[in-house]
């Protein structure tokens, strides 16, 4: 948005102006669209990927060794936790034992299993702890399949004797669906906009055509799905992002659309000009965002790149229906914009702007002169206050989640917790060690032995010789469990240390699940740098390109890193040190998870991008009119932020609604990225931003080749148009 009167001949409006026209047909369009795709998409889109391991990572080299010479260890398994007060020997607890192992034998995914009467090392010594390994008979088994083994263990525990069953797949089973989150965001979102609207039919659209969106895009992430294979987690992070941004593009357009009604435009003309305006601010806004999240590329893990690819289809498809069937049902509203209203906010009549500005001022305003009476104490206590924010993140430290970190009624858990206590908390996290040899094999004893009296070490597994003589195994288990960050120093200890001094030059690679999380999160922590280097850049050059000022877009990359990283130090706080963890949904401290810092970075920032454009494209428009900086800031704030609080309020209780799902991965996320939006929505627009600006003068309008930063004449449309939300 500039100054400038809005394009009646461009590209923009002409599809506003066809759209408006032929919304029938626009209308019929989008329905057998999005019906066709989502039969499609969700009938045969690709299923989820979850394998992070790859790369040239020493844990993936292990990975790849193994499943080359050890096929029969392929395949997923679950764990039999059996815990029993008088012993697994007495009577009454051998038959209720019994009774579910052969249960689980009989079970057509599973394949033959060891009872603990009959293996060896699987009990205690005082035969009150016992385990079992069960595997899976075919790697494609769902988890709807595991589900009923994990009910029916959870069924046989009682007072006497208390069964868990752990495994990927068992905990996966029994994580609930993501529930009424997204219900729960919805509602909130509806409330925000019946607020600032103030009628029910302005409420509906931008949730109309926010669903209507995120359903073809969540369709199309699946079928993209088949050439960029994502995660799980992607479709419910995905449907936050897009329920949170397509609410926000269609209310942005909806309150312009609103504005030139009221100074009198017809329906058509005034969608042309709100499509022209907001409309080409959120397709620049969309784009920061998919530039931001593509930069999530630069990462150089697989299942990154599907996370950014999907979730860029469905910000993109959002783009697309703010443009396109947003103005075709303005069509069908017309004037009925405001129909169906509250009943205290009668309509008002216009104003001229000079009457209008002399009768009072906004608390947008009054709040801006607050700020620019003090710039630099304003600036010094908001950077302050972020920077203390973002001291935690320093100490952030990256993992992935396992059943150590599950609510405590999970059958994972309960299995995580009864072999923790009879075989220690290294159980969970075994490691995993491969090389390989010449057609002679090799004899790994002397490495095993240097292995098994390293410190941190519980004991080690006899080293076993692959079926064609060209690979060795071996797993040692640790005295610390999955998450502590000794478990960590332990394998750099054994990979640095221990391992090239007693394989005299043979390299033994260190794998399993625990030193792939450990290597997979160096890594993004290594190449994060380089991706928020990338964005900053990219998302500078097109601020810029809107903007006309290189200052400005100085301004944003700083403000934003500031917000994103106070985000990250309440997360850390949160997440890793237990600061309120369990009363948000958080049932025990645990270390960040590894996508969430990666994931929050291009969305934040490309957020706070879309907030930045709103409010500087009207500061522009209003120093283009005036050739005053305080007054441009003043005003532009007063007539940006009742729609930006509002758009952040949809924001945060999208994001916060998170908190009720399961997933303990997205919960971090939506916490994060709602504290973000929270920061930057009061302290980053409402204190930094005209603190700054009042400091820099009129050198907020630098930019090279401009000759002077003086008053540029207003257009004669920008006079007249005094938006007001």
């Amino acid at each position: 948005m500039t100054s400038e009167a809005p394009r009646t001949d461009g590209a923009l409006a002409g599809l506003a102006r066809f759209c408006y026209r032929r919304r029938r047909l626009v209308l019929l369009t989008w329905i057998v669209g999005v019906i066709a795709v989502a039969t499609v998409g969700f009938g045969y889109g690709a299923a989820p990927d979850n394998d992070f391991t790859g790369g040239d990572s020493e844990s993936a080299r292990a990975q790849a060794l193994i499943e080359k010479h050890f096929p029969e260890q392929q395949g997923d398994r679950l764990t039999l936790a059996i815990k029993a007060g008088k012993g697994i020997d007495d009577p009454a607890a051998r038959q209720k034992i019994e009774k579910v192992v052969a249960d689980l034998d009989a079970s057509p995914i599973t394949g033959p299993v060891t009872s603990p009467y009959q293996g060896e090392n699987q009990v205690t010594e005082d035969r009150r702890i016992a385990r079992m390994t069960i595997p899976l008979s075919d790697k494609d088994v769902t988890k709807t399949e595991v589900k009923p083994l994990v009910d029916m263990v959870k069924a046989a525990s009682d007072d006497s004797v208390t069964l868990g069953l752990g495994g990927y797949m068992a905990e996966k089973a029994e994580t609930p669906p993501q529930g009424p989150a997204e219900s729960v965001g919805i509602a909130a979102a509806a409330v925000i906009l019946f607020i600032a609207f103030g009628s029910l039919v302005a409420m509906g659209l931008p949730i109309v055509t926010a669903l209507l969106a995120i359903a073809s895009g969540l369709a199309l992430t699946k079928l993209v799905g088949h050439l960029v294979p994502a995660p799980d987690f992607t479709l419910a992070f995905g449907a936050m992002i897009g329920l949170g941004v397509g609410i926000d593009y269609a209310l942005f357009i909806v309150t312009r659309y609103k504005d030139s009604l009221r100074d009198g435009d017809e329906p058509e003309s005034a969608t042309v000009k709100a499509v022209t305006t907001a409309g080409r601010a959120v397709l620049f806004a969309g784009t920061t965002v998919v530039i931001a999240l593509l930069g999530l590329v630069v990462m150089g893990q697989r299942l990154m790149t599907g996370v950014a690819v999907a979730t860029s289809v469905i910000v993109l498809v959002t783009m697309i229906a703010a443009v396109t069937l947003l103005p075709a049902f303005l069509g069908f509203t017309g004037y009925r914009i405001n129909s169906l209203r509250l009943p205290r906010r009668a309509a008002r009549r216009p104003q001229p702007v000079s009457t209008t500005a002399q009768a009072r001022r906004t608390l947008a305003e009054r709040w801006a002169g607050v700020v620019q009476r003090r710039p630099l104490t304003a600036a010094l206590l908001a950077g302050v206050s972020l920077l203390v924010l973002a001291a935690p993140t320093l100490s952030m430290r990256l993992s992935q989640p396992d059943a150590s970190v599950q609510p405590r009624d999970r059958s994972s858990y309960v299995s995580y917790e009864i072999l923790s206590e009879g075989f220690g908390p290294g159980y969970g996290a075994p490691l995993i060690f491969a090389t390989q040899v010449d057609s002679r094999g090799g004899d790994l004893r002397p490495v095993v032995e240097a292995v098994s009296e390293a410190e941190g070490i519980a004991y080690a597994t006899p080293p076993r010789v692959s079926m064609d003589g060209r690979a060795v195994t071996f797993t040692a288990f640790p005295t610390t469990g999955f998450q502590e960050e000794a478990t960590a120093d332990l394998v750099h200890e054994l990979r640095d240390d221990v391992l090239p001094a007693a394989a005299g030059g043979q390299r033994v690679y260190v794998g399993g699940p625990n030193a792939s999380t450990i290597d997979v999160a160096e890594e993004s922590g290594a190449r994060l740098p380089l991706m928020i280097a990338v964005v900053i850049a990219i998302s500078m050059v097109l601020l810029i390109a809107l903007v006309r000022s290189v200052t400005i877009a100085l301004q944003a990359a700083v403000m934003n890193l500031l917000s994103i990283g106070a985000a990250y130090g309440v997360i850390v706080a949160v997440v890793q040190w237990g600061w309120l963890g369990p009363a948000l949904g958080f049932p025990t401290a645990m270390p960040v998870t590894t996508w969430v810092p990666m994931m929050m970075f291009p969305v934040l920032f490309g957020l706070s991008m879309d907030y930045q454009v709103f409010l500087t494209s009207r500061v522009r428009e209003e120093y283009e009119r005036t050739g005053d900086t305080r007054t441009a800031v003043a005003q532009g704030l007063a007539r940006t932020a009742k729609v930006i609080t509002a758009a952040a309020a949809i924001m945060i209780a999208v994001f916060t609604t998170s908190l009720l799902g399961p997933d303990i991965a997205v919960k971090q996320g939506g916490l994060g990225m709602a504290v973000a939006v929270l920061i930057d929505a009061t302290i980053v627009r409402m204190i930094l931003v005209p603190a700054v600006m009042e400091l820099c003068g009129k050198a907020n309008w630098w930019m090279p080749g401009r000759r002077t930063a003086t008053t540029i004449p207003a257009a004669p449309a920008t006079v007249e148009r005094e938006a007001r939300v």
